[in-house]
C-alpha cells in the first residue's frame, strides 16, 4: 500500500485536494477517521461563499478565499453542486458600524473582491425588505453566494475516487513515523505508506502533526488547534423567503457575529454564536443559552423571524489558532515531505477549491514529479428529482420504475435516488449519508416519516441485517435488538 501522496482527512479541504491530485499521473490515498466525507466541520457551517472583504489584506485567507470565490462559480455548476451567487449585506447602525464597513470596504478592495458598494438605508432597504427599521447603511457585496458544503466535499471526493484516488473510510491514523524518506501512516487497519502526506485533519490537524514530530522540542513548536463552537438554528421554507441576501452584522472580536441567511434548499438559517467553552474536538452538543443568544442576536438583523418554524437546531466546531488570524498552508519546516495545511476555519469553505491548487504547487516545490493525465474527467452529482422537468422525471420512470415512488416527502425524494446513492463510487450504510446525497429527511418532518423506509432500502441494497444499518457515525446503530423473538426478516 505504497503511494505517492496521502491526504489525512476527508472534509471539504482534503477532498478538494484529492480532487485536484485526481488530475495528474500519481497514486493518491484519502485517509478519513469517519465513515463518510464531511462528517465534522464541513457538514455543519453556514454555507456561505463569502466574497473576502474580511480577511486581512496579504494573508493566505485574502488570497485563496477571493480565489476560491471566483472557482465557484465554474465549478459547482459542473459538479452539479446546489449553490447560488446571492451576494451578502454586512449592515450597521450607527457611526461606529459606519466606520468598520468602510473598513472592511477598503480591505475588499485591496483583496480584489469585485463589485462592492456601500449602501444608503434605502438602498437596504429595496434590497432586503425585512430589515429591521434602524438599519441605515451597509456593505454590499455581489460575489458572495451559498452552498451544499456536504454535497461540495461529496463531489470532489466521488469524482477524485473515479478519476484513480483510493479513498480509506474508517481509517483512523494513530502514528507517523519517516523512514528511509518514506511516510509510514500506522492505521487502526492496515499501514500505509507515502512519499509526501499533506495533513488536512481539521480539528485533529495539531494532533497529526505531533505525530510526525519525534523531538519533543519540535512538538513544542507545532501549532495547536482550539475549538470554537458555534450553534445554529434551521428554519422550515415558510421562513426562507423573510432574507435575499446573506446578511451579517458588523464582525467583533468572536468573529463574523450571529447571520441570517437562504440556504440552497429554500430553508433560512440563523447562527452561529461562537464558544470557547467546547468541552471537546467534538462536542456538538445543544445549549438553550446559546440559542436564546442566537434568537436575540438574529433578530437586531430581521424583523418578525418566526422561530416556531425551526426544524433543526445543530452545531458545529471550528478549528482556531491562538494568536493567528490565517491558514497555515506550508511545508513543515521540521519535516521534508509532510504538508501542513492548519486552521482552516472560516472562509475555509470558500477558499477549498484554491486549496488544491495550493497543494499541487507546494508538492512542485518538495521535489512531486506531477504530470497531468490525459483521461481526467469529470461527473456531475446526479439531478434531484424535484429539480427535474417533467419530461426528465418521465424519462427517468420509463428507465426505472423506482423513481416513481416517493420516499421522502417533505423534499419529493424518490426511491430510484436513493437507490443509486448507495451504489455511488463509496459505499454508505447510514441514513444520514443518504439525507447528504438525496436531501431524505432533510424537510420539515426531519425523517420522521420516511427514515423508516429509508433503513429498510439500505438493508435490502447492500444486503445487510437492519442492526448494520447506522444513523450516521460508527456505532449509532438504530436496531439494537429483536423484541419477542423476531427476526431480520420479519
Amino acid at each position: 500500500m505504497k503511494y505517492n501522496v496521502a491526504i489525512i482527512g476527508a472534509g471539504i479541504t482534503g477532498t478538494a485536494i484529492a480532487f485536484e491530485l485526481s488530475k495528474y499521473d500519481i497514486n493518491v490515498c484519502l485517509i478519513e477517521a469517519n465513515n463518510d466525507v464531511a462528517m465534522a466541520t464541513t457538514k455543519a457551517n453556514s454555507g456561505i461563499v463569502h466574497a473576502g472583504y474580511d480577511p486581512l489584506p496579504g494573508t493566505n485567507m485574502a488570497r485563496l478565499n477571493v480565489l476560491g470565490n471566483k472557482m465557484y462559480e465554474e465549478l459547482a455548476p459542473k459538479l452539479n453542486v446546489h449553490y447560488k451567487k446571492i451576494g451578502s449585506l454586512v449592515i450597521g447602525r450607527n457611526e461606529e458600524n459606519r466606520k468598520l464597513i468602510e473598513t472592511l470596504y477598503e480591505r475588499g478592495i485591496k483583496n480584489g473582491v469585485p463589485g462592492m458598494k456601500i449602501l444608503s438605508k434605502e438602498e437596504v432597504r429595496e434590497l432586503e425588505p425585512n430589515i429591521q427599521d434602524d438599519v441605515d447603511c451597509a456593505l454590499y457585496a455581489p460575489s458572495a453566494g451559498i452552498v451544499s458544503p456536504w454535497e461540495m466535499a461529496l463531489a470532489l471526493a466521488e469524482n477524485a475516487v473515479r478519476n484513480g484516488v483510493d479513498i480509506k473510510l474508517s481509517t483512523k491514523v494513530v502514528e507517523i513515523n519517516k523512514v528511509d524518506g518514506v511516510f509510514q501512516i500506522i492505521t487502526n487497519k492496515k499501514m500505509i505508506e507515502a512519499d509526501y502526506v499533506i495533513n488536512a485533519a481539521g480539528l485533529y490537524a495539531d494532533e497529526v502533526y505531533k505525530m510526525v514530530l519525534n523531538d519533543n522540542d519540535l512538538k513544542a513548536k507545532s501549532f495547536k488547534i482550539v475549538p470554537v463552537k458555534g450553534e445554529y438554528y434551521l428554519l422550515d421554507k415558510t421562513q426562507g423567503k423573510l432574507a435575499n441576501h446573506v446578511v451579517f452584522q458588523t464582525p467583533n472580536e468572536l468573529g463574523k457575529g450571529v447571520l441570517v441567511s437562504p440556504t440552497v434548499h429554500g430553508n433560512l438559517i440563523v447562527g452561529p454564536n461562537a464558544s470557547y467553552s467546547a468541552r471537546s474536538k467534538n462536542d456538538v452538543s445543544n445549549t438553550s443559552e446559546a440559542f436564546d443568544y442566537v434568537r436575540v442576536a438574529s433578530s437586531i438583523s430581521i424583523k418578525d423571524i418566526s422561530f416556531r418554524d425551526n426544524i433543526r437546531n445543530f452545531a458545529g466546531v471550528r478549528a482556531t489558532i491562538p494568536g493567528l488570524d490565517d491558514f497555515i498552508i506550508e511545508e513543515s519546516p521540521y519535516v521534508k515531505g509532510f504538508i501542513n495545511f492548519g486552521g482552516i476555519k472560516s472562509p475555509g469553505l470558500t477558499a477549498a477549491p484554491a486549496f488544491g491548487l495550493e497543494a499541487v504547487e507546494l508538492l512542485r516545490k518538495c521535489g512531486a514529479s506531477l504530470n497531468k493525465k490525459v483521461d481526467w474527467d469529470i461527473l456531475p452529482l446526479p439531478k434531484f428529482y424535484k429539480d427535474m422537468t417533467k419530461e426528465e422525471i418521465n424519462q427517468k420512470i420509463k428507465e426505472n420504475p423506482q423513481y416513481g415512488q416517493i420516499i421522502c416527502r417533505c423534499e419529493t425524494v424518490s426511491e430510484g435516488e436513493i437507490v443509486d446513492a448507495l451504489h455511488r463510487p463509496f459505499v454508505v450504510n447510514s441514513i444520514d449519508g443518504i439525507k447528504r446525497r438525496t436531501n431524505a429527511g432533510m424537510g420539515r418532518c426531519q425523517g420522521g416519516f420516511c427514515g423508516p423506509k429509508v433503513l429498510e432500502i439500505i438493508k435490502r441494497e447492500l444486503h445487510i441485517k437492519a442492526d448494520e444499518v447506522l444513523q450516521d457515525k460508527e456505532g449509532s446503530n438504530i436496531v439494537l435488538s429483536y423484541t419477542k423473538g423476531g427476526k431480520d426478516d420479519e
